[in-house]
């Protein structure tokens, strides 16, 4: 008896070495080889780590020296490593996420096929520490996927948006009124707008999608804050398998935090379902509109356990909404007033352009759609400084795209920063801040090609894009019709990607009051 359970022991740790030297070793050679055999370039492959290591020492070398004031070209900076890579080995090759090659993708339309075909290339699996931050609907794949999505396309619905107008215009003036009372006798004042837009946009995400202020919701954001350090600060390192589970200090905060804020999401969703049980009308957040989208598609086909969202599921894409609401939003917000800043003339003529469409009137959802110049200033932002860097997929199974035989369990890597300065693409003017390149509009611009996609495309692109672009717009003209602003000398010029496109000193700005 002793000597069978010694051998299914020793046969047990046999079948477990193999497959790790089966995963750290022979596949990686295999599918460096094959990639080889097709031209492409790309370091040899480093047992485990693969260019995680290099990736993290250029990428401190990369940060730690700002940049010139009026550059553009944050590439080298911000997206050193590939930026090297592709300077290297040409602009199709691959780069190694510990043992797995990535291929690196820069053609518009083999990124098309890439983010159309969702059968042919998936979402990656996730780093475990990551779905603490980001679950939901972007971690779901096949039908779940399109359930989720069916039944939260309702809340970001346009229509539906119009009833966010009140939360945002309530926001956008809370910030408006810190800010004049920082101003000086002189009606100026040098502030950090970073951290205020920040807020801002915390605030506007806990109304819009809880009709709570951010007050009352500030626990939820402070812990956020804490855990998407904790999270970068994990993942920037070499993924282990089953280190999660090692009950480290860094591991056992963050189960913490996400089960606080797991407990104030239900408290926050089991009394809005008791709301909705005894009669009370939906309300017209975000909320309210999944939790009334859900509740008629569970009537529509039934009572079955797996019709429809479970309270886990509600509370995953609360908290989807908590992360990716403000992130997004306050990156685009805080580099379009920098470079508003940086170029006058075009902050004047956005300026002109909001005071001709809503004076001083508060912004209206009809009047958003007459600001042309606003949205080709919006457009040329989202390409130079787009809040999100990239996106992989996974190939599911072997394919070809375009003259690539591309092996399954490889995965793609679509540079979206890369392909934004890309002067083949845009020209050579590509690293210039133009505006005027949007004037007849992005399908122009593009030539219809993927060039532009700073909210991904395809069936998965960002559900949330009319919301962030929606309340981007009222904020900049709110803050347009109040004040004019310049960088203050202090300002240091240094974007650097966390999770989001951030300015790693802030955004130190000087306003002015204007007469109203």
């Amino acid at each position: 008896m002793e000597a069978a359970i010694l051998i299914l022991i020793l046969l047990l740790v046999v079948i477990w070495a193999w497959r790790m030297v089966n995963w750290l070793w022979l596949t990686p050679k295999r599918l460096e080889r094959l990639l080889r055999e097709q031209g492409l370039e790309g370091k040899p492959y480093k047992f485990f780590v693969g260019d995680t290591k290099e990736i993290e020492k250029m990428k401190k070398e990369g940060l730690s020296k700002p940049m010139d004031l009026f550059s553009h070209d944050i590439v080298p900076r911000v997206f050193s490593f590939f930026h090297h890579s592709i300077n290297t080995h040409g602009k199709i090759c691959f780069t190694w996420f510990g043992p797995i090659p990535r291929v690196i993708l820069t053609d518009p339309d083999l990124i098309k096929d890439v983010l159309n075909k969702m059968n042919e290339f998936g979402r990656i699996n996730m780093h475990p520490q990551l779905k603490f931050l980001v679950p939901g609907l972007v971690s779901h794949e096949g039908e779940r996927w399109s359930k989720h999505r069916k039944i939260i396309n309702p809340a970001f619905n346009l229509e539906k948006l119009k009833n966010m107008f009140p939360p945002f215009i309530k926001c956008c003036d809370d910030l408006i009124s810190k800010w004049e009372e920082m101003l000086g006798s002189d009606g100026s004042s040098e502030i950090d707008v970073w951290p205020f837009l920040h807020n801002m946009a915390s605030d506007a995400i806990s109304r819009t999608a809880f009709g709570s202020s951010f007050e009352e919701g500030r626990r939820i954001f402070q812990l956020l804050k804490e855990q998407i350090e904790l999270t970068v600060e994990i993942i920037s390192k070499v993924y282990i398998p089953g280190w999660r589970f090692v009950p480290t200090t860094k591991q056992r905060r963050m189960k913490a935090i996400d089960k606080e804020i797991k407990c104030s999401l239900t408290d926050i969703i089991n009394n809005r379902v008791k709301a909705l049980e005894t009669g009370e009308a939906t309300k017209m957040d975000l909320l309210g509109i999944l939790l009334e989208s859900n509740q008629k598609e569970i009537e529509e086909q039934g009572n079955n356990k797996n019709i429809g969202m479970n309270n886990e599921d509600v509370i995953a894409e609360c908290k989807l909404f908590y992360f990716a609401g403000h992130e997004t939003v306050s990156s685009l917000l805080v580099w379009t007033m920098i470079l508003l800043s940086m170029y006058p003339d075009w902050q004047t003529r956005a300026r002109k352009e909001i005071l001709q469409v809503f004076g001083n009137r508060k912004p209206d959802f009809d009047g958003l759609s007459h600001l042309k110049i606003v949205t080709m200033i919006l457009n040329e932002v989202l390409r130079l400084y787009p809040p999100v860097l990239s996106l992989a997929r996974k190939v599911r199974k072997d394919v070809k795209l375009g003259n690539l035989s591309l092996p399954s369990e490889v995965q793609v890597f679509l540079p979206i920063l890369l392909v934004h300065h890309d002067c083949e693409v845009w020209g050579d003017d590509a690293k210039e801040f133009k505006p005027e390149r949007f004037s007849e509009g992005v399908l122009k611009a593009t030539n219809g090609r993927v060039s532009l996609f700073p909210f991904g495309g395809g069936p998965r692109i960002c559900i949330g894009q009319n919301f962030a672009l929606l309340e981007v717009k009222i904020a900049l003209s709110i803050i347009l019709q109040r004040f004019s602003f310049q960088l203050s000398p202090t300002y240091t010029h240094a974007p650097t990607a966390w999770l989001t496109l951030q300015p790693q000193y802030g955004a130190h700005l000087i306003l002015h009051k204007l007469e109203t």
